[in-house]
């Protein structure tokens, strides 16, 4: 089978069942498994500028929503001329999302035989389901059950490690500049690491409340998770954070990886929180997950 990607969520969950070598297209931003950008054709890009700060980000995003303009190109040429059997694509965040036409376009270069699986979760149950149906869909769907059940197994060691402690208020802030609060399954990573989130929308979308807002929650510890970005640009926003902040610990992490794309290494993320919250409770963190300012 030849699997395009357009999400990076669904090429780790392609790649944990055993089937990253039969992806023949994926995104500017799939970084696992290392190296696929090397082994498959990058179909779709970005129009925005690298090194851009949080609030021109958020401006040029704003703008272009209100256009109707896309965030992200995808190649329609090229993605037909790989001629995949199965892509998978996402309608769940008009943000993160290519626009809708031009997927319906590269489908009529494609051909109609080429099947498309959209994966759309709200919840980390529903993207443990993904996986699963992702599985079925390439014919690893025992392998695909294994991996749940090994995700799984992984939450309940951590739930184990930090029952019958007390849980720290949480506020995740997933945007600094303006400020956001996020939703989806992200306050649930935070329940399943151990503590209890401050604001956010469990299944729904992103909030943006003010600082002044902010500042009056009773936050035991801060987590700055900057949808997009990496440890080291999270620690930089955090350092902002913990300036608007005082008085709090302020903790960083690795979202783009382990936070805001739904897919296999979000339980990684919630083992880098519980190990946060409650110190001594699980193992440290892999080197580049998240970092404690003091």
């Amino acid at each position: 089978m030849r699997i395009a990607s357009l999400m990076p969520a669904a090429t780790e969950m392609v790649a944990a069942i055993g089937h990253a070598d039969d992806l023949v297209a994926v995104t500017f931003e799939c970084d696992e498994p290392a190296g696929i950008r090397d082994r498959a054709a990058v179909v779709v890009d970005t129009v925005l500028p690298e090194g851009l700060p949080p609030a021109t980000i958020d401006s040029v995003v704003r703008d272009r929503t209100a256009r109707g303009l896309p965030l992200y190109e995808l190649d329609r040429d090229a993605l037909a001329a790989l001629s995949p059997d199965l892509v998978l694509t996402q309608d769940l965040c008009q943000v993160c999302a290519l626009p809708a036409g031009a997927l319906d376009e590269a489908r009529a270069l494609i051909g109609p035989e080429a099947e498309v699986l959209s994966i759309d979760p709200h919840t980390f149950d529903e993207v443990l389901a993904a996986i699963t149906a992702v599985g079925t869909r390439v014919g690893a769907a025992d392998r695909a059950a294994a991996v749940v059940g090994s995700l799984r197994e992984r939450l309940a060691a951590v739930g184990a490690a930090v029952a019958g402690r007390p849980r720290p208020r949480v506020l995740m802030l997933e945007w600094i500049d303006p400020p956001f609060l996020p939703g989806h399954w992200v306050p649930e990573l935070v329940r399943l690491a151990g503590g209890e989130p401050l604001g956010g929308a469990d299944g729904g979308r992103s909030v943006a409340p003010s600082w002044e807002e902010l500042t009056a929650l009773p936050a035991d510890v801060v987590v700055v998770a900057p949808c997009g970005f990496g440890l080291d640009a999270a620690i930089e926003q955090a350092e902002v954070v913990r300036d608007r902040l005082p008085g709090r610990p302020v903790v960083a992490i690795d979202s783009a990886s382990f936070v805001v794309r739904p897919g296999p290494r979000l339980v990684d993320g919630v083992e880098a929180l519980a190990w946060c919250l409650h110190p001594g409770t699980v193992r440290e963190p892999s080197p580049g997950r998240v970092a404690v300012l003091r």
